[in-house]
Formats: structure tokens, sequence, C-alpha cells
């Protein structure tokens, strides 16, 4: 389920996925901490991650570049502001690597985990814009489709690690 965050701390510039995944939460977070599994699930297919490369520590990079189906490349620098291992991952395109401002940040992630109830992964992913025009073009983009089936690409590999 996907939802814009109408709380008034975040008028209207957060979308928000929940689900659960039937996969521990420990797989998942190696799939969200690790450069070669992030690589596998990452985009939803056709797209692929052309490279990936991520320092999981707060100040770390978190460096992905991801491949149309037509061979475009789409690079996102950005760097991880909070790490709770097998619980909260924060990272942002607002700066890149050393603190260095990005030309123009378009989003926060905060990726949530915990077990959910019956077993699997409880899953929540946001994505925090700097604007409500951002979260728009966000989810015209397809945010809802596309988050669900990477996310759903996640749970697989997680559950067969």
């Amino acid at each position: 389920m996907t939802t814009p965050d109408q709380t008034a701390d975040s008028a209207g510039r957060v979308l928000t996925l929940e689900l659960t995944l039937r996969a521990p939460r420990d797989a998942v977070w190696r799939c969200w901490t690790e450069s070669g599994l992030l690589q596998r699930w990452f985009c939803p297919a056709p797209w692929q991650v052309a490279r990936a490369e991520m320092d999981p520590c707060p100040g770390g990079r978190f460096d992905v570049t991801m491949r149309s189906p037509e061979g475009d490349e789409h690079p996102n620098q950005g760097v991880f502001l909070a790490v709770e291992p097998h619980e909260r991952l924060v990272f942002t395109d607002a700066f890149t690597t050393g603190w260095h401002p990005s030309g123009k940040p378009f989003m926060t992630g905060v990726i949530t985990l915990a077990d959910a109830p019956g077993g699997g992964t409880a899953y929540r992913a946001q994505a925090r814009h700097w604007s409500a025009e951002d979260r728009e073009a966000h989810e015209a983009m397809g945010f809802e489709p596309g988050w669900t089936a990477a996310a759903r690409q996640l749970e697989a590999l997680a559950a067969s690690l």
C-alpha cells in the first residue's frame, strides 16, 4: 500500500510503501546493505543496476547507477544519514561523499524493518521529498508500481539466501 503522508511536518511531501515480505529480516537487511545483493533487486525489471557502491555507515557512500532497458544510465549519488542494523536505513541525495552538497536534492529514503506478526518482515519504505512538486513527479514516474516491484524482487532474493 502506498500513500502520500499528509502529517503536518511532511506537508504532503512523503510517499510511503508498506508491505509484509515473506523473508527473514536479517536477509532483507543484507540485501539493502551489501552492494552485490542490492544490484540484483534494486530496480524493477527490465531495469538493472549497472553499478552499486555502498558504505552503510552515517556519512558513508550510497552510489547506485540504474540502467534502462534502452541502455541509458541514471546515476544516483548520496550518503547514508542513519544506519540502525537490522532496523532502519536513512539515505539522501542531498549530499555526496564527504558531505558535499549535491546539485539538486530530490529525496531522502527511509527504510524501516521489523518482525512481522506470523513471520517475515514488516517493510516500510518512505521517499521524503524536498517539495510537493518533487513528490508529485516521483508519483507520476511510477513510485507505487516501481517500488512495489523492486520490493517483491528484494523479497524473492532475501528468501533465497
